[in-house]
């Protein structure tokens, strides 16, 4: 096939549901709501991931955080979140093609898994980084 072939080639099209724009963006958010649902009843690292962020959201409250000190720990917040949402997705999407043991399969799920695990040490060191000399100082060091 030449190049001019696969510029033109037709692209195939999504299978896209029927109705308004307006309708179509509140399909695609409520399927986005269902899901967070999904994560947060089935993927006990989602909890996790929540309650960590309500105490830093407490922290930064407590801490009187800069704005630069926010922006970091609401970035790297919904980064995790996300991370850990595709996360969930690959290990779906492995599932669906396979569920016998496949090497292929286990890295794929192991290396979208690491990433996550990447993504909460960077936070951890940045939260330890904004909230360790406060409290260090609160206990009177």
């Amino acid at each position: 096939m030449g190049l001019l072939e696969k510029i033109f080639k037709k692209t195939p099209v999504r299978n896209k549901e029927t109705g308004t724009a307006l309708q179509r963006y509140w399909k695609s958010f409520n399927h986005a709501i269902d899901g967070i649902i999904y994560c947060l009843k089935y993927e006990h690292n989602m909890i996790i991931i929540l309650a960590a962020t309500i105490l830093v959201v407490i922290f930064g409250f407590e801490f009187n955080i800069s704005t630069a000190e926010w922006l970091f720990i609401i970035f790297v917040c919904g980064a995790i979140a996300a991370c850990e949402f595709i996360n969930s997705a690959v290990e779906a999407i492995v599932d669906l093609i396979t569920k016998d043991y496949n090497e292929l399969a286990k890295i794929a799920k192991d290396t979208a898994s690491s990433a996550s695990l990447i993504l909460c040490t960077t936070a951890l060191i940045g939260g330890i980084i904004i909230f360790l000399p406060r409290i260090i100082e609160l206990i009177g060091g």
